[in-house]
């Protein structure tokens, strides 16, 4: 089972969702990193369970403990173990289902390549998994953040029908996405986008949408040519994540529909150096960063987990209605926030170090 991300910024989660806890051993960092529990932890609280109306009501602290590889607040240069304890494990919630793959989940591929599955939640598969990659994350974007004062932001942009205005890439912060529990900056499609996935709630359903992101300062020569181009590995990093279906950066599949001479990137001065004066590339041209700000959205389905009562077999084929008990998300896009923002952190911190390592 493939869960180390990265080639020398290096991450291995484990864990699954109602076992004794999940976390993350991150090797490659490097030393006299200044590094405090606190700042691992901010992000972890945007993502726990249990914040507002629109998530699970699983009430989890997700307090992270530093095994190693930081002493004296800097980083050692070794490899640093983080934990999270799970303290709310209700496993009793999924004995009905032990014999029903669930409609759209990974119960039955877990199952059909490993001969056994995790017997409650979804195990390696549970969005549980991804606290090791924000705690990881978080670690690298403070790396970026005194390296290069690299700054990453992400927000809702919409959710099923529901799309916000365009927001402006350059002066978004996350105090500004916070406002709002959906995390969407503008407020009237903030409350739209509340009422929408409360009503998908009271139905035991759930819905889907998109998150953008933005990365600013990134350096230009980030990425390589061919197979280790920039925004190939920003789709890796981004459809690994639970739910995620689609990737698009820059001007993405609306640029199909337009010409070059509209959707070319015209390069001009700004101030000592190059820049363009559009950015339909979305900051990354011929697989490497251009100095301009890399803009991309993911998509994400539907929660498959829900209490509205459907039609399946179980896993000896006979017809079966299957109502999911426990605790689940109506929406993921707004706890999934940080969790983009970790894993463009990830993978640009990985690409910076290699390119230390050419120069």
């Amino acid at each position: 089972m493939s869960s180390t991300f990265g080639t020398l910024f290096r991450c291995t989660t484990f864990g699954e969702s109602h076992g004794d806890g999940v976390g993350v051993i991150i090797d490659g960092c490097p030393s006299l990193l200044p590094l405090r529990a606190a700042e691992i932890q901010s992000q972890l609280d945007r993502r726990r369970p249990g914040q507002s109306a629109v998530a699970t009501p699983r009430s989890e602290a997700d307090q992270v403990r530093i095994l190693s590889g930081i002493e004296g607040g800097l980083t050692l240069g070794s490899p640093i173990a983080l934990l999270v304890e799970n303290s709310t494990q209700r496993p009793g919630d999924y004995g009905a289902m032990s014999q029903i793959p669930r409609p759209s989940h990974a119960d039955y591929t877990y199952q059909m390549k490993y001969g056994l599955r995790s017997a409650s939640g979804g195990g390696r598969a549970s969005a549980r998994e991804t606290i090791g990659r924000v705690a990881a994350g978080a670690i690298a974007e403070l790396f970026l953040q005194r390296s290069h004062g690299i700054e990453i932001v992400a927000w809702v942009s919409s959710v099923g029908p529901i799309d916000a205005p365009e927001i402006d890439p350059l002066t978004i912060s996350r105090e500004l996405v916070d406002r709002t529990i959906v995390r969407c900056p503008h407020g009237p499609t903030a409350q739209a986008m509340e009422e929408e996935i409360l009503a998908a709630r009271a139905e035991h359903d759930s819905i889907g949408g998109v998150i953008t992101c933005v990365c600013r300062n990134v350096p230009a020569g980030l990425g390589e040519p061919v197979f280790g181009k920039l925004g190939a590995l920003l789709a890796q990093a981004m459809l690994s994540l639970p739910a995620a279906k689609g990737f698009e950066i820059g001007s993405g599949f609306a640029g199909s529909r337009m010409r070059g001479s509209a959707h070319n990137d015209p390069f001009v001065m700004k101030g000592e150096r190059l820049g363009t004066s559009s950015n339909y590339s979305g900051g990354v041209q011929g697989g490497i960063s251009n100095g301009e700000p890399i803009y991309f959205r993911v998509a994400f389905k539907p929660v498959p987990t829900i209490g509205r009562e459907q039609a399946t077999v179980d896993f000896s084929g006979e017809p079966t209605l299957l109502a999911a008990k426990g605790r689940h998300d109506p929406c993921v896009v707004p706890r999934a926030v940080p969790i983009v923002e970790a894993m463009a952190a990830l993978v640009l911190a990985d690409l910076t170090l290699l390119q230390r390592r050419m120069g």
